[in-house]
């Protein structure tokens, strides 16, 4: 057969096909695909340009509250006093911001010590010892945990949780507010946080590492401890991670549990102690009475900005924790 008796056809316009022509061309153009991407580019760009914005108001407003005469960056970052609510040229004046950041620090240690155990152990049990069928039920009712309304969790922090902390300390230990409920609270709000992601990244290890691991003799408690959890590793960094900033941004728990005092000793380790922390600060301070340029209203930005640069160094921390472990499989 001849070279030129197997080159593709394809019909003209007038029905007869043209030799060396490829049948697989577009008839049309497809205007509903560039529709279709042209919605989802703009969605992306809407993303992109709502976050920019946020971040230039975010750092704009708050860069304001350090053109108020009285107010300083170094007394920000260094002071140990938060009182902004009086006359910046007043003696009672205070805007040390470190009362707030270690109140926050505080509540947010406490719920790891609660969260990252909790979470870990579910999440081995999930994935090296329970059966698949308890998998299916137990891991839907473990993430809708994460789906409750974080006032009704701080309600039951003030009447459920504190409650049983002066049961068993007692009434002149731990006061109404403190910080130990609100971080037990938080704590178990993300434990779906760590157990859901660290469980689907210990599935996700190879078969055949446990395998390899049972046919040495190794025992099921060696296999998960030593084998499936240092697989796993950048998958369980990344959810500690995740947990620790939704800790950091939780705002109606500790409204409502631990108080609204900034502790006067730092550093101020005491988890039976009412604190407040910078999300309870805006909280408070959004709904008082202060007008757009003054110190009360402008420090809402402040810590909020801090509050932000906090959450990102502690994801780019994360991410180069998460390449430094991460396994090719």
């Amino acid at each position: 057969m001849s070279p030129a008796s197997t080159s593709p056809v394809v019909r003209s316009s007038s029905g007869s096909r043209k030799p060396g022509s490829h049948g697989l061309s577009a008839s049309r153009p497809r205007y509903g695909e560039r529709v279709v991407l042209g919605l989802l580019w703009l969605c992306a760009a809407i993303s992109v340009v709502t976050t920019i914005g946020i971040i230039a108001v975010l750092f704009t407003e708050a860069v304001s509250l350090f053109g108020i005469p009285g107010v300083s960056v170094v007394e920000f970052l260094t002071g140990s006093v938060w009182r902004p609510f009086t006359d910046p040229s007043s003696d009672q004046f205070k805007i040390g911001v470190l009362p707030l950041l270690n109140s926050t620090l505080l509540i947010t240690a406490i719920a790891l010590v609660i969260a990252v155990p909790l979470g870990l152990a579910t999440a081995i049990y999930l994935s090296e010892y329970a059966r698949p069928r308890v998998r299916r039920i137990v891991k839907p009712f473990l993430e809708l945990l994460a789906g409750v309304p974080t006032v009704v969790l701080g309600y039951f922090a003030l009447t459920f949780v504190t409650p049983v902390l002066r049961a068993v300390f007692g009434v002149d230990v731990v006061p109404i507010f403190n910080a130990a409920s609100a971080g037990i609270v938080v704590g178990i709000l993300v434990v779906p946080t760590i157990a859901s992601i660290s469980e689907d990244s210990m599935s996700a290890v190879p078969r055949a590492l446990r395998e390899g691991a049972y046919g040495l003799g190794s025992a099921r408690r060696d296999v998960a401890l030593r084998v499936v959890f240092p697989a796993a590793l950048s998958g369980i960094v990344a959810s500690i991670i995740l947990a620790f900033g939704r800790a950091v941004g939780e705002t109606l728990i500790v409204s409502l549990a631990a108080g609204n005092q900034p502790p006067a000793d730092l550093p101020a380790v005491n988890p039976f102690q009412q604190v407040q922390t910078m999300t309870a600060y805006i909280t408070q301070a959004v709904g008082g009475e202060s007008s757009r340029g003054s110190v009360t209203f402008q420090s809402i930005f402040a810590v909020g900005a801090l509050l932000f640069v906090l959450t990102f160094l502690v994801n780019m921390i994360a991410l180069r924790v998460v390449r430094r472990f991460r396994e090719e499989y």
